[in-house]
């Protein structure tokens, strides 16, 4: 039968691009079909729970982020899941940072603007995020405390739906993934202000970093990996690794990937265990 990749968010964020580059392929190494399956929601909890409670016989896959796997299990005190009693590491997916876009409405063309247009109506301003406890929504809580300025949260289901309510100037800023949000920046519906990695991107070398556009110190990104219901047997999980890994070392895959601003990073299963634990720390 179909083997199911739950993407734990709606179709068109930066996850989503990840699971649907490599799933027809490893459908084509598998020699069996491999579905996408968008369960948005809850910062990623549902689409989480439904692949905890899932089978473990290799035919329920979870593409995990920071938000399902350290986020999580750091800020809520009950999850219907726990990222290592009830998930196996198969691989690291990719990296990449967010991007801090706003609405071309929005007066201001550096982060230095932003927060002074923040400061000047304190409370009002509004941010989108993908969901409560996401990473990007972290990543605009520090903005908030690093810069002392405040604003309206507003959570979505996904960034997907977050930046179409952005792009029509509904909420004047996110923090994105730069895969999803830059070519809304090329286009001219959102105006890209920086990104939220030590240093800039390779893709977008002329975004500069939010640290050093006034916030010395500031550093966060986004990652992807994937996942088995604990208790999936080690040579599925070991097959799963293998041509996850020669899928994202194909050259054809990573010029996609670069092409949306998304860096490769395969691994090990005990490799991505370790950084589990890292980044919940």
């Amino acid at each position: 039968r179909p083997i199911r990749l739950i993407v734990p968010y709606p179709p068109g964020g930066p996850t989503d691009i990840i699971g649907r580059t490599i799933n027809d392929r490893l459908g084509k190494r598998l020699g069996q079909q491999v579905v996408v399956d968008n369960r948005g929601g809850a910062a990623t909890v549902i689409g989480a729970e439904i692949a905890a409670r899932s089978p473990a016989d290799g035919y329920t896959l979870l593409l995990a982020t920071i938000t399902t796997l350290a986020v999580n299990p750091a800020l809520k005190s009950k999850l219907p899941y726990h990222p290592e009693r009830d998930f196996a590491p198969v691989s690291m997916l990719a990296a990449q940072p967010y991007l801090l876009v706003v609405h071309p409405g929005v007066p201001a063309t550096s982060v230095s603007q932003l927060v002074a247009h923040a400061k000047a109506q304190p409370g009002k301003l509004s941010f989108a995020s993908a969901g409560i406890g996401a990473g990007a929504h972290l990543a605009a809580e520090l903005l908030k405390h690093m810069a002392r300025i405040d604003g309206v949260h507003i959570p979505y289901k996904g960034s997907g739906p977050a930046m179409t309510d952005l792009m029509a100037g509904q909420v004047a800023y996110m923090f994105a993934g730069i895969s999803a949000a830059y070519p809304h920046t090329v286009s001219g519906k959102l105006r890209a202000l920086a990104v939220s990695t030590a240093k800039r991107s390779a893709s977008a070398p002329e975004i500069p970093t939010v640290a050093e556009s006034g916030l010395p110190g500031y550093q966060t990104n986004t990652w992807n990996s994937l996942v088995v219901p604990r208790g999936t047997p080690a040579p599925i999980i070991q097959r799963l690794n293998t041509e996850v890994v020669g899928i994202l070392n194909e050259p054809e895959v990573k010029e996609r990937l670069k092409q949306q601003a998304i860096d490769p990073d395969p691994g090990t299963p005990a490799q991505l265990a370790a950084h589990i634990k890292s980044e919940v720390a």
